[in-house]
């Protein structure tokens, strides 16, 4: 009879044990306690226009996500190649660097975060890249950035099993990046057991059945059950989940029409399945303007508009109540007054731009 409440004690322990194994794999309020961040979009200059972005994205409160698009850039006189932040896989030569125009622009922002240690708060930057190419050259200089830069970046231990996730370290930038096999092998795969992840890829997109034509493609996106659109666990190096809005809405921007309860039933279904997963979860791209208006002050593209500032920001209004982590919008100073956000005082001042 002892031996019977022993060995039922000890499976009780297992299963106290093995929940809060879970939870901390599970560990989403890493990340503003799981509550919605504004994730700037496009978050640099198109060929030297819209310098600004950075500055705009930091000034919209925190915790703030900033997108960087990313290329390699050989300079043809020496032979030497740099990571800029590009539109495009074939940079010109012109475009910032990522570490002057991003690094460097967010120093003062990071080193003052530092300096009032609100832990609780960290992240306050997520640094999201989106890689034009995934060339061996661009990933691996990407990586020595991002060592040079380790004390401001969120860590995990690299584990000796991939769905054994170990608790990220807070610091102010969590940096992130997508699902690409290639990007893997850098930033996870070649990094020792015991050594530290310094960023973090999202799931592996789940594609469409074949041989459906692009209008049941748009279809089924819409429509799929959301555990047949993510179906694998989280692992310790991939972490997020990356959506565009044709999951939502079939057809996406361009043929949505009402904002309907359905619709934010979707939307809601999709994030609760991520979250259960435990998964974070961005949605691209919620953009709402005229598109007869002059935008070249802005330059945003048509590619995500809604086409009015009303329906934009309905589904804007939808994807916080939804839960959505990661709120994608070239719209930075529409979506930030909707959202909760801390840190003020980390906030640029109006003198500390430089253009790059």
């Amino acid at each position: 009879m002892i031996r019977n409440s022993v060995r039922c004690f000890a499976v009780f322990l297992l299963g106290v044990l093995a929940g809060g194994a879970f939870a901390q794999k599970a560990d989403l309020k890493f990340l503003n306690d799981n509550q919605p961040v504004l994730d700037a979009h496009n978050c640099y200059p198109y060929e030297g226009k819209w310098n600004n972005r950075v500055y705009r994205a930091l000034s919209s409160g925190f915790p703030v996500s900033i997108e960087q698009d990313l290329a390699w850039y050989v300079d043809p006189a020496t032979g030497k190649g740099r990571v800029v932040v590009s539109h495009t896989p074939k940079p010109t030569g012109q475009e910032p660097t990522l570490r002057d125009y991003f690094f460097e622009q967010v120093r003062p922002t990071i080193e003052k975060a530092i300096k009032e240690n609100k832990k609780d708060t960290w992240p306050v930057v997520v640094l999201h890249f989106d890689f034009k190419d995934n060339q061996p050259a661009l990933l691996h200089a990407v990586w020595d950035l991002l060592h040079e830069y380790e004390p401001w970046l969120s860590t995990a231990v690299q584990t000796d099993d991939p769905h054994k996730l170990s608790k990220i370290e807070r610091r102010p930038i969590l940096a992130i990046t997508e699902d690409n096999d290639e990007q893997a092998k850098v930033f996870n795969d070649a990094v020792p057991v015991g050594s530290k992840l310094l960023i973090f890829g999202s799931a592996h997109s789940v594609e469409a059945p074949a041989g459906l034509t692009a209008a049941q493609r748009m279809h089924w996106q819409a429509t799929a059950a959301p555990e047949a659109m993510l179906t694998a666990r989280p692992t310790n190096y991939r972490r997020w989940s990356n959506h565009s809005w044709f999951a939502v809405e079939e057809g996406g921007q361009h043929k949505a029409g009402d904002w309907t309860a359905a619709d934010q039933a979707r939307l809601k279904a999709l994030v609760d399945h991520a979250h259960s997963l435990g998964y974070w979860i961005r949605f691209y791209t919620i953009d709402g303007f005229d598109p007869a208006e002059p935008n070249e002050k802005n330059g945003w593209g048509q590619g995500y508009n809604f086409g009015s500032l009303d329906a934009g920001m309905l589904r804007m209004k939808g994807a916080i109540a939804a839960g959505v982590n990661f709120i994608a919008t070239d719209q930075y100073e529409v979506l930030a007054p909707l959202l909760k956000q801390n840190s003020k005082s980390l906030r640029p001042a109006a003198t500390s731009f430089s253009a790059k």
